[in-house]
């Protein structure tokens, strides 16, 4: 299947919360953390303010559907990963490689240090995944002020904070 990653368009908006919701039914895997797979999502509004504002990447069919996306934002001279979500039926395929990769280039181009994230420890969609890709996870003596305070956010939002780390690809 050809896909096509591109920078998110503001007419993208209206598509990128039901592949946030699908994407988030692998939760449902989880007892923990089933209760995800039913949580509020960002909505079209949201997606259009983050993309007018910030980088965002969108993966695209031949047939024109979008089935995933990367937001991100800068943070100081880093490019914080805030969420790669691939919808159901698109999964597997390499797909979040892809979009990382493009958010790799981006920093490149914008001669920033490191991409970083947040995410689940040990789930395969998670933090292995973003090892295999290069990505470090950050004890919590190498956390930056930033990233300690969204693990704190996180956690403050019902996210279990031992199940989450921050991590860090550097460029």
């Amino acid at each position: 299947m050809t896909i096509l990653i591109r920078r998110a368009r503001v007419a993208d908006a209206a598509f990128l919360p039901a592949i946030e919701t699908s994407a988030a039914e692998l939760f449902r895997s989880d007892p923990q953390l089933a209760w995800l797979a039913d949580a509020e999502v960002a909505d079209a509004q949201s997606q259009r303010d983050h993309i007018r504002q910030h980088p965002v990447w969108v993966a695209v069919t031949a047939d024109g559907t979008r089935c995933a996306f990367l937001n991100a934002q800068i943070c100081e001279r880093e490019l914080h990963v805030w969420e790669i979500s691939v919808a159901t039926g698109h999964q597997g395929q390499g797909i979040g490689k892809r979009l990382l990769q493009a958010a790799r280039e981006f920093a490149l181009e914008q001669q920033l240090t490191a991409l970083t994230l947040s995410t689940f420890r040990e789930l395969p969609w998670n933090e292995p995944f973003y090892q295999r890709q290069g990505f470090v996870t950050l004890q919590p003596a190498q956390l930056s002020p930033r990233l300690r305070q969204v693990l704190a956010e996180e956690a403050q939002h019902g996210l279990p904070a031992a199940r989450r780390c921050a991590m860090r690809l550097p460029l």
